[in-house]
């Protein structure tokens, strides 16, 4: 008979510990191959498709589109291995040799990991709880370990709470029950206990980091909580749930009588329903439209929170004249071949400031205490998507021409707007070049994209007054901002990498004697 397995939201790797659903790739009762895709997820970083490491046929799905799911969370049940049971029970053991057979071990399109992962069995709830494996007669087979380092024979129960403070395992990929049996039911030969345990007693159904410190935030015993996701998980939700119900909790007790103040007077009745009825108007003026602050704006707002906890920025800033850098884009334009961006130009300046000051080019160890200069430079630029802000990275961008500079950015800049870029597109930047100048504004003063050490902003390039060789004309000016960590460098070293970058904004020539 087919063996049904169980596929868990992985590990997408880069510190992420969730990711939303936003389309599935099949339906219940489709035929699926080994890593073929099976459900599109919004990260934090960018969407992806996660591939199955099974093949075989679809049994359920768990959660629906636009639904967050936490690393480990059930994500399908496939029914795999349909080779006919043997004489002696062997077709469990031909299922679960087609299963190992079956499985790549790959958790990402172009991510794998190159052999089956290491598969551990699950402890299921009942057995947490204390149950007890059935008899060896009737037809079960032995459990796993109990403890560390010791099976108990065949057939034979484990203690009573033998099972207390061992964390359950949470694996991307485990044995599930066939389809038929409901959750939250002892799988055959499990015994139920005989009582409800403890809510003190056995391990905490969680996963998410996050959920865990939500609940250390506020007091919140996760021991006492019944978790709504699959298998008893608790969830966010149920955190959030709990704290509500807290707070509210609070307000009644503070609201209520207390026992000995039985007579009070109209005065103290007339202050504590003014005092209710301002609650409630201060309640009914926060009320209004809530916005999850999850995926990519949630990356944002915790990577910009993180870099002005952490780096003591400054920022400086200068008015150039770019009117002599137009004239030379125009210049390579018409000569033919590939046209040349101006973003290009600004990137090719900055990697060539940075040659001269690479202080900037850096990163802080704040464990050892040590400024880290790097040896090359990874360029991120912003980029304004319908999923928001996102900061695809060119690689090696010292070593790039102002052509191979136009093609990577408008490559990047595509997969952007079309959503596909991987977590490697976006991770690993040395310095930031952000073009603020398309949104029509001229100056501002960027937070640093941590960890790294500067980001160059780019106003708009707009005709203004300006004295050129003695006399008053009319000349392309632009506003250039460096916003850098006081910690790697001072003032001299930031003023003198904006003022070179400036220099070859208006003079382009100055480049050709670095290049």
């Amino acid at each position: 008979m087919a063996q049904v397995l169980e596929f868990r939201l992985p590990d997408l790797g880069e510190g992420l510990t969730e990711a939303e659903i936003v389309r599935w790739l099949v339906a219940e009762g489709d035929v699926v191959a080994v890593d073929q895709p099976v459900v599109e997820v919004e990260t934090a970083k960018a969407m992806v498709e996660v591939p199955c490491p099974y093949a075989g046929v679809v049994t359920a799905r768990f959660g629906e589109e636009g639904t967050e799911l936490p690393v480990g969370a059930p994500l399908i049940t496939v029914a795999v291995g349909a080779a006919e049971p043997g004489p002696g029970g062997s077709g469990a053991s031909e299922g679960s040799a087609a299963a190992t057979e079956e499985s790549s071990g790959n958790v990402l399109v172009g991510y794998g990991t190159g052999a089956p992962a290491a598969r551990r069995r699950r402890i299921r709830p009942s057995a947490l709880s204390g149950g007890r494996p059935a008899d060896a007669s009737a037809g079960s087979a032995p459990g796993p370990s109990l403890t560390a380092g010791s099976d108990p024979a065949p057939g034979m129960a484990p203690e009573a709470g033998s099972f207390a403070g061992h964390e359950p395992v949470w694996d991307s990929a485990v044995e599930s029950p066939a389809p038929d049996a409901p959750r939250g039911v002892a799988a055959p030969g499990i015994v139920a206990p005989a009582g409800p345990a403890p809510a003190h007693e056995g391990p905490v159904a969680v996963i998410s980091p996050l959920v865990r410190r939500l609940a250390r935030e506020h007091g919140v015993d996760l021991r006492e909580l019944k978790g709504s996701g699959p298998d008893g998980l608790i969830l966010r939700a149920d955190v959030e749930h709990a704290v509500r119900g807290l707070t509210a909790a609070a307000g009644w007790q503070q609201l209520a009588p207390q026992p000995e103040t039985s007579a009070v007077s109209l005065s103290a009745s007339a202050s504590a329903s003014a005092s209710v009825s301002a609650s409630a108007s201060a309640q009914a003026a926060v009320a209004g439209e809530r916005v999850p602050l999850r995926g990519v704006r949630g990356a944002v707002a915790e990577k910009l929170s993180r870099s002005r906890r952490e780096i003591p920025d400054a920022t400086c800033w200068v008015d150039a004249d770019a009117t002599e850098l137009m004239a030379a884009r125009r210049a390579m334009n018409a000569a033919g071949g590939p046209k040349v961006s101006l973003l290009a130009l600004l990137a090719r300046i900055c990697t060539a400031a940075l040659a001269r000051y690479p202080e900037l080019n850096s990163t802080v160890d704040l464990d050892a205490r040590e400024i880290v200069r790097l040896p090359e430079v990874h360029l991120g630029f912003a980029a304004q998507t319908d999923r928001g802000l996102v900061v695809p990275v060119v690689r090696a961008a010292h070593g790039r021409t102002a052509e191979s500079l136009t093609e990577e950015f408008a490559r990047l800049t595509d997969k952007a707007r079309q959503g596909s870029l991987t977590p490697a597109d976006l991770t690993g930047g040395t310095f930031t070049l952000n073009n603020y100048g398309v949104f029509g504004v001229d100056g501002s003063t960027p937070i640093i994209n941590h960890p790294e050490a500067a980001m160059l902003g780019v106003g708009r390039i707009v005709p203004k007054p300006w004295v050129h060789q003695g006399e008053l004309a009319v000349r392309q000016v632009v506003q250039l901002s460096l916003t850098f960590d006081h910690r790697v460098c001072d003032g001299g070293t930031a003023g003198g990498f904006l003022r070179y970058v400036a220099d070859c904004v208006e003079q382009p020539a100055v480049l050709l004697r670095t290049l």
